[in-house]
């Protein structure tokens, strides 16, 4: 059975994804509007043989439609987000405007596809870095409950968008070209660079990005007292994040138990061979479904084996963004 379908935002980054996504897992519907700003309004796409108009994105819109998928930033979901809640569709949100409402699920099919059936019009897509980091985390918590995680993110250029991807690739032919790097969408240089994760900084001086990550992790495990600092970095790579994780779990757990829960977790592959220092990288994760997870090993610093260091790569605009909330589409069907 089909549904009517929109695409909020469907020009961004993670709006042309959510077109490769939804062909490639054939998703099921019988009409498709495709919205953006009126900057965007009236440009063809191509779309499983036919050619669809942009339409200006109102509070109109969504006269008709079952599922709308908003990729169009914090601001425009909020102010389009409830009136396509209110003509009766299902928002499935990608921003941060509504995740940690008390009433609106943020779910991740993997670890909570139950709470979508407790949505009241809107849900919401977790943060790319939160997603990427806790698919892999979600199987070891249930069955060694997480005291505490230490995660220090590795974020590409593509949380910021198809124009901060465009930016690293500018900078790094004019810093080859022996010029200055033009800096636009970034405060900083990204082309042969790190620099502190761009979101605004908190009063705690840890940045929003960071502690989005704490947040989400403890509404989506149900779990308001696991205990999770982070430090995000940006890096100039274009579009799959990496995040080194270290957890303390209650009980004792060694990496070969770690491997054997893994092995089997949906939506996770394991890179971990030692013998050949072979470990997951953004061009494994680039276009894959999966989260890649190696470096598995004790934490030798903390007692009685409770402690795991792991390294994870996920491709940020699939699963961190687009597949997740087309995930969440198909259960609604």
């Amino acid at each position: 059975m089909g549904c009517n379908l929109a695409i909020a935002g469907v020009t961004g980054a993670v709006g042309q994804e959510f077109l490769r996504i939804l062909e490639q897992r054939d998703f099921p519907f019988d009409s498709l509007k495709m919205l953006a700003s009126s900057r965007s309004a009236g440009k063809k796409i191509e779309f499983k043989g036919k050619t669809y108009t942009v339409e200006e994105m109102t509070k109109d819109s969504f006269k008709g439609v079952d599922i709308a998928l908003f990729s169009a930033g914090g601001s425009q979901s909020k102010k389009f987000g409830p009136s396509a809640a209110a003509a009766g569709a299902v928002v499935v949100d990608n921003s941060s405007a509504f995740r940690m409402d008390a009433g609106t699920p943020l779910v991740i099919p993997e670890i909570n596809p139950e709470k979508i059936s407790e949505h009241k019009g809107i849900i919401a897509n977790p943060n790319c870095s939160t997603i990427i980091g806790i698919v892999p985390i979600w199987p070891l918590h249930k069955a060694n409950p997480v005291k505490r995680m230490v995660v220090s993110t590795y974020q590409a250029a593509s949380g910021a968008g198809q124009p901060a991807m465009d930016e690293l690739a500018v900078q790094a032919q004019e810093i080859l070209d022996g010029k200055e790097p033009t800096c636009n969408v970034f405060p900083y240089q990204i082309a042969f660079n790190v620099f502190c994760h761009n979101s605004p900084l908190k009063a705690n001086g840890y940045n929003e990005e960071e502690m989005k990550m704490v947040n989400e992790t403890r509404k989506i495990f149900d779990c308001a007292d696991i205990a999770i600092t982070c430090t995000c970095v940006r890096i100039p790579v274009m579009r799959a994040h990496c995040e080194s994780i270290n957890i303390e779990f209650t009980d004792p757990i060694t990496p070969e138990q770690v491997r054997d829960l893994l092995s089997t977790a949906p939506g996770v592959s394991l890179i971990d061979d030692r013998e050949n220092n072979r470990f997951p990288m953004p061009i494994d994760a680039t276009g894959k479904d999966d989260i890649f997870v190696g470096r598995i090993r004790q934490d030798e610093s903390i007692a009685d084996n409770r402690g795991i260091n792991l390294w994870v790569a996920g491709d940020q605009i699939r699963k961190g963004a687009a597949l997740n909330a087309v995930q969440i589409a198909e259960k609604l069907l």
